[in-house]
């Protein structure tokens, strides 16, 4: 297959930004790509100056679905779909919504019927858990807890000069409604993917050995749950890479590696559609 240009949308997740994609933004426009990052409702979008204090209290996962389908819907052509974390979610729900060419979920947040819940994952998502009020409010980070949850692997001085640069405070909505997936009713739960959706474009998840929002098992889990469909599902496994793969040391091979995945797998424009 001919690796022909691309339009590709970034969905980026939880307590970042679609600032934080800008390495991967001039990476695949260099290579001649057509790249999109829309911001989630209420976040500064790319061209903006980042607020770091505005994010919007209350916002969920389907109505963040819905506002990437409706982008989507408006492109020429069916694009990559590349989400990190709950972006990855996101990503996940837009292809069982019959939309995009091929996806690559990094370090994608939980559907719902994926069960494995780690320790870690607990402690990371605990500044929002445990306080019920938080379902309708927004949540910071501080330095401390932006290094355990998304920077262990550098120092505590890199993850806060990170977290200044691209950090937004936090829906607490879509942990809780992942949190709770399971004993919510199937229709009214908004992280439900069909895993047994065969008529979907190609999906790549991706984990790294040392996330811990989001640890391999939990990618492996669902990886699993998609067996029963004949769409393409495959797992990548990145040793020792965090839940800030995207701007991390060593992040230029796993942007080069999602999207050489795509291009190979990438369902024909006239099988796919954004209608």
């Amino acid at each position: 297959m001919t690796m022909s240009p691309q339009s590709i949308v970034l969905v980026h997740g939880l307590w970042l930004s679609p600032h934080s994609w800008q390495p991967w933004i001039d990476r695949y426009r260099a290579q001649g790509h057509t790249v999109h990052a829309p911001a989630w409702p209420g976040i500064s979008e790319l061209h903006e100056p980042l607020d770091h204090d505005r994010a919007p209290a209350g916002l969920g996962v389907r109505e963040i679905a819905d506002h990437y389908e409706s982008f989507v819907r408006t492109l020429a052509e069916p694009p990559v779909i590349i989400g990190h974390s709950f972006g990855g979610l996101i990503t996940q729900i837009l292809l069982d919504r019959g939309l995009g060419a091929a996806g690559v979920a990094l370090h994608p947040a939980p559907a719902k019927g994926v069960l494995r819940l780690p320790l870690p994952t607990l402690r990371a998502t605990r500044p929002v858990l445990a306080n019920p009020a938080n379902r309708h409010r927004t949540v910071k980070l501080t330095d401390r807890q932006f290094h355990y949850a998304f920077a262990n692997t550098v120092s505590p001085d890199q993850a806060a000069a990170e977290r200044a640069r691209w950090a937004v405070p936090g829906a607490g909505r879509p942990l809780f409604q992942a949190g709770f997936a399971n004993i919510t009713p199937a229709g009214r739960a908004a992280t439900a993917v069909r895993f047994a959706n065969s008529d979907r474009a190609p999906l790549l998840l991706v984990a790294g050995t040392a996330d811990r929002i989001v640890p391999p098992a939990v990618v492996r889990e669902t990886h699993r749950r998609y067996r029963r469909s004949a769409a393409l599902t495959e797992y990548r496994e990145w040793p020792g890479r965090d839940h800030g793969t995207g701007f991390h040391d060593g992040w230029e091979a796993v942007a080069d590696d999602a999207l050489a995945w795509a291009l190979r797998a990438r369902r024909p424009a006239h099988s796919s559609c954004n209608s």
